[in-house]
């Protein structure tokens, strides 16, 4: 019986160790997202996109092509 109950300690203590080993190591730090981005108006109809997703004319920023050529703006 006290070899079952050494058995079972000597497992706990290197599952224990094991464990604190895989955290210290073994994963990654989960990634930032991206920082937000300002939202604007189409020129034309007034949908609001991220400005990265606008396309520009020297009148403003529109949500389409069609938008800014709709405006009359030829950039």
């Amino acid at each position: 019986m006290k070899y079952l109950l050494l058995l079972a300690v000597i497992v706990a203590v290197l599952w224990f160790a094991r464990s604190r080993s895989g955290v210290a190591q073994g994963r990654k730090p989960t990634p930032t997202p991206p920082p937000p981005q300002p939202v604007l108006a189409c020129a034309h109809c007034g949908v609001h996109l991220p400005r990265a997703e606008m396309v520009a004319g020297l009148r403003g920023l529109y949500c389409t092509e069609a938008h800014r050529l709709a405006c009359g703006d030829i950039a």
